[in-house]
């Protein structure tokens, strides 16, 4: 492991002054309704990025939150169910950031759970070439317990499941990609 990855990872996660407004997320990675990076693209299947998990931040979370999860999310892939790219649980309340590349290198209690690439860990887009750019939803979950319970080999659905049944509230940035 990367210690010095884990260590700026863990300081990452240290309490951040929160400025009063509503739940929000921002990134210096993506932009509202804008292209998505290189660095962020995946590195398999015909794609030629670098598969970079995005810095994510985030403000002001729901009275009550005791954990966050992140879920990528493409809805527009071509398997009649979308695609999830990335999953990561158990997120502890005080944490208020993700860092750039994090994927892989998260400390215990944090959880990568499967994504439908059929692994833990993030797994950036690569829609069909030709295909009308995909969005890519980058979603921030308020969750009411410190816990969901799951660990690394947790199905996207049953992840899915456990976010939804335990979630106070929730901010997206959406992103697109195509080739």
């Amino acid at each position: 492991m990367n210690l010095s990855r884990t260590a700026l990872f863990s300081m990452a996660l240290a309490a951040a002054p929160v400025v009063a407004h509503a739940f929000d997320l921002d990134s210096r990675d993506l932009r509202e309704d804008e292209t998505i990076r290189m660095e962020l693209v995946n590195s398999t299947m015909g794609c030629e990025g670098l598969n970079q998990s995005p810095h994510l931040v985030w403000n002001d979370p729901p009275t009550g939150t005791q954990s966050f999860a992140i879920t990528v999310y493409d809805p527009d892939a071509p398997t009649g169910s979308g695609w999830w790219h990335w999953i990561v649980l158990d997120i502890p309340a005080h944490a208020r950031a993700m860092l750039a590349g994090a994927s892989g290198y998260l400390p215990a209690p944090l959880v990568e759970s499967l994504t439908d690439f059929g692994r833990p860990g993030y797994g950036g887009p690569c829609p069909p070439e030709g295909a009308v750019p995909h969005r890519y939803e980058f979603t921030v979950y308020s969750i009411d317990v410190p816990s969901l319970g799951l660990d690394a080999s947790a199905m996207p659905a049953l992840a899915g499941y456990m976010i939804h049944a335990h979630s106070l509230g929730s901010v997206t940035l959406t992103a697109r990609y195509g080739r």
